[in-house]
């Protein structure tokens, strides 16, 4: 008696209105869920955390890349009975005549102290040192310059002479910024890749939970598309409430990083970071970007348990058609 109570009840929660609140035809107690939502919070945040380091890190080499790529520098080494001062004078002056040179600035004898300072200390005399002598070059960015010949011109007519382009390190962080950035990215690929596999035996296990319905709606006559949408919801929501978690808590990290940095200006390790990555900053397009990778786990999910679903039913339906 059991058997046709249960048809009959289907049956009239498929093709009647009830005035009530209406039941799900399979219940969402019925599909475990509490697990998929704490695997997907770790998921969404690691994806997080993949995804905006990589545009941390990205966005650092541009800077770096841009800011070096509109500077030069000459090195002027000294040489025996040399007036380094005149030298530096002479050089300031030759590579201004270059098209596409803006100016060329003097570091005097103070700012070279300071810079050698962390590692050499205080108190130092130039004079006794065979330190090189730096004359930093501001170049157009708009104008072409003809790096090779200043070089010549720098080495022919200046003694201890030598001019550096920086385009040897340029070559240098944008090859790293684009290994990283793959790195970055081939993480986050493998991360959405767990997710979908972890996904795909939810599912599974989710239709070995409710077999007995799926069985009766079979015997129903009912569509497989009709029973994929019994579980596209649940998943669905079960994903987005995963999603949510881990991109919050990802979001609430870089926040609180950033307002750690913020706090600890001038010190040693913030002056690391600021050095590494510049000044570090959350904004609203950070925030766009995790919310935009909610939304795209939660659809991820969907469409993976969906897919995998009507697989599955496609599997039992053949089965069963042999059998009949």
């Amino acid at each position: 008696m059991t058997k046709p109570f249960s048809i009959f009840r289907i049956q009239k929660s498929i093709f009647t209105r009830s005035k009530t609140t209406k039941t799900a035809i399979i219940p969402s107690k019925n599909i475990s869920g509490q697990a998929l939502v704490v695997v997907i919070a770790i998921m969404t945040f690691l994806a997080s955390l993949t995804l905006s380091s990589v545009d941390l890190v990205h966005q650092a080499a541009h800077n770096w890349s841009a800011q070096i790529s509109h500077e030069a520098t000459i090195h002027i080494q000294p040489v025996e009975n040399v007036d380094i001062e005149q030298a530096l004078r002479n050089a300031a002056q030759l590579v201004t005549t270059f098209h596409g040179v803006k100016e060329a600035k003097i570091v005097d004898q103070a700012a070279t102290k300071k810079l050698l300072e962390p590692w050499l200390g205080t108190g130092l005399t130039l004079s006794k040192l065979p330190i090189p002598r730096l004359i930093i070059v501001t170049l157009n960015k708009d104008e072409k310059t003809d790096f090779h010949a200043i070089s010549q011109a720098i080495k022919t007519h200046i003694p201890g002479g030598q001019f550096d382009d920086h385009r040897f390190w340029i070559n240098r962080f944008v090859t790293m910024a684009k290994t990283t950035v793959l790195i970055g990215f081939s993480i986050l690929a493998l991360v959405l890749s767990s997710l979908m596999l972890t996904i795909i035996f939810a599912t599974r296990n989710a239709l070995a939970e409710n077999s007995h319905i799926i069985n009766v709606l079979y015997f129903l006559g009912t569509e497989t598309h009709f029973i994929a949408k019994q579980f596209d919801w649940h998943f669905f929501k079960t994903a987005l409430r995963g999603a949510l978690y881990g991109g919050v808590t990802s979001a609430l990290l870089f926040s609180a990083f950033f307002f750690w940095i913020n706090n600890n200006l001038g010190t040693a390790q913030s002056s690391q970071v600021t050095a590494l990555f510049g000044h570090f900053s959350i904004n609203l397009v950070t925030y766009g970007k995790i919310l935009s990778l909610i939304l795209f786990v939660s659809l991820l999910t969907t469409l993976t348990s969906r897919i995998t679903i009507l697989a599955q039913l496609k599997k039992i339906d053949q089965y069963e058609n042999d059998l009949f």
